[in-house]
């Protein structure tokens, strides 16, 4: 009789799980917003082609069990950043541009001499063409068939800084330059764009500013910030992630930028004053010394109003996924323009519960959910013959 109790409970017990279990990743199911009453059209796409976005049994973010918070998503991704496994065990072919004003850009290179579409990514603020996420995503876009490189802004990854001016997230203008080299190089090759956070909003930017004569066939902008004067509030305010995580990370890799190239930048006519700069704390500190004052602001806060790319939405004109994480800490839920992205047939947002900034890790084992996705939409955008005439 002990026996037959013992196995009644461990059923009940294990139905009592499951339920749960299936409870909680009926939870995790990705919502897409963007408009279906155009054909064609992003969402359209994404029906036809992202199974891992649309599809009633495959399209779940379900987090990695000891990391279920928007917290630990990204504190993890943080940690990754060095990270070297099989997943991310690429090797880059450099290539470095000269700007008008003498600066340099590097384009890192993986892939190059293959036959696909070339994908051009950008990392965050500070980031680079190492960063553990940035090539994962390069070597799954490789295996798919893509060329792929990297754009490491001014003084980042490694690229030598040879003129004054610094990176800022509100000037395309590099990013454009990038573009107009490879397109020259590779005439008849389809480009497709990928950024992370700060490069997803220049990202954004850029592709809302060209409009239909946009270079890029498709994009993809993962944790991007669009409301920057809400964004640049979110980290500036006093919370565990921000003075534990975000601020000594990036702040970090920012002043190692300066100390490296102290003389270069001092040499700046501006005047910076590079004592204050050096003992910065805060982005926005660093933001409010160099960012604002090189583009003609009085600080980072009016420089942050002026830099949202929210009203760029309206005007974009290339097959655009957006790919955000309801328990962001960094780029809120409330923050996204999703009337905008609902009104507009060439964009498409994919939201999570789940996810952080950065972080959708996904498997007891971590991996990183959005590389699918990623991977479906950009070479299902390649195979069109052109962008979609709405």
């Amino acid at each position: 009789m002990t026996y037959e109790l013992s196995l009644v409970g461990a059923a009940i017990a294990g139905t009592a799980l499951y339920c749960g279990l299936k409870r909680y990743k009926s939870k995790c199911l990705v919502k897409i917003y963007g408009t279906e009453t155009s054909h064609p059209s992003t969402r359209a796409l994404l029906n036809e082609y992202c199974s891992s976005l649309t599809s009633p049994t495959l399209a779940f973010m379900v987090p990695t069990p000891y990391l279920p918070t928007g917290i630990l998503q990204t504190s993890f991704c943080s940690l990754q950043t060095l990270k070297r496994d099989t997943p991310s065990d690429i090797a880059y072919e450099r290539e470095l541009l000269t700007t008008p004003d003498q600066g340099t850009l590097s384009l890192d290179w993986y892939a190059k001499h293959a036959q696909g579409p070339i994908s051009i990514i950008m990392a965050g603020i500070g980031g680079s063409s190492y960063e553990y996420h940035i090539r994962c995503l390069v070597k799954v876009l490789g295996t798919a068939g893509l060329r792929v490189v990297v754009m490491n802004h001014r003084g980042l990854g490694r690229t030598p800084l040879t003129s004054p001016k610094l990176y800022n997230a509100q000037d395309t203008s590099d990013f454009t330059q990038s573009l107009h080299h490879i397109r020259d190089t590779y005439p008849e090759v389809p480009i497709v764009g990928v950024a992370f956070s700060m490069g997803a909003m220049l990202l954004t930017k850029y592709v809302g500013e060209t409009g239909s004569s946009s270079l890029l066939s498709a994009a993809v902008a993962v944790s991007c910030p669009f409301d920057m004067l809400l964004t640049g509030r979110q980290l500036d305010r006093d919370s565990f992630l921000n003075n534990n995580v975000f601020q000594p990370l990036v702040v970090a890799s920012q002043l190692r930028v300066v100390k490296r190239n102290y003389d270069m930048i001092k040499s700046d006519p501006i005047n910076f004053d590079m004592e204050a700069l050096l003992n910065a704390k805060r982005i926005s500190e660093i933001d409010s010394l160099v960012t604002a004052r090189t583009q003609g602001y009085k600080d980072c806060w009016e420089l942050y109003a002026a830099g949202s790319t929210t009203d760029y939405v309206d005007d974009i004109r290339t097959p655009f996924l957006v790919i955000n994480a309801m328990d962001d800490n960094v780029v809120p839920p409330h923050s996204l323009p999703i009337d905008k992205i609902e009104s507009n047939p060439y964009t498409a947002l994919a939201l999570v519960k789940h996810g952080g900034h950065l972080g959708f890790f996904t498997g007891l084992k971590p991996r990183i959910w959005y590389l699918t996705p990623v991977v479906e939409f950009l070479t299902a955008a390649t195979r069109q013959e052109s962008k979609p005439k709405l």
